[in-house]
């Protein structure tokens, strides 16, 4: 029985040394890449990775996303401090503008999770940054296709041809 309870306290103290740090005042660089053709793609991909650094000194921090209403887990890289989250929709979804996209600690991510199962206001829970991402919108390609175009200007010359070749008859 004794050695159960040693079992039990010592992997608690494992689960515990494995919790994610807190962050205090934050400092991130951010960049991002979003689609911009869509004639290659199905999706339009939204890609933020971000450098982190913690006043103090925190480099275990789990984050979370939201991006209008959805959230996403973001995944440590294998550089200390540097994190990324990635999502996607289709192209007709993926309006041209500016993405908010919030992250959120443990804390604050289970506060924000509790407020949405609960029905309650989510605005009152503050992220703890927030990164804007600027996407332009997916170029699905020219108005006529080039094969269309083409053929055209392919009838207009034997057009053109075939009046000029009947002047020149008459």
């Amino acid at each position: 029985m004794a050695l159960a309870g040693i079992a039990l306290l010592l992997a608690a103290a494992a689960l515990g040394g494995a919790r994610a740090e807190t962050c205090s005042e934050p400092t991130i660089v951010p960049s991002y890449y979003t689609t911009a053709d869509a004639v290659i793609s199905s999706e339009s991909v939204f890609v933020v990775e971000i450098a982190l650094t913690c006043r103090n000194g925190a480099q275990n921090v789990a984050l979370y996303a939201d991006v209008n209403g959805k959230q996403f887990p973001v995944t440590r890289g294998q550089d200390v401090g540097r994190y990324q989250v990635s999502w996607s929709m289709e192209h007709r979804a993926a309006r041209s503008g500016t993405y908010e996209v919030k992250f959120f600690d443990e804390e604050s991510y289970s506060a924000l999770r509790k407020a949405q199962r609960n029905n309650e206001d989510v605005s009152a829970i503050r992220a703890l940054f927030t990164v804007n991402v600027d996407h332009r919108g997916a170029w699905t390609g020219p108005w006529v296709s080039t094969e269309v175009l083409a053929a055209a200007i392919g009838l207009l010359i034997y057009y053109l041809a075939l009046s000029a070749k009947g002047s020149i008859q008459a």
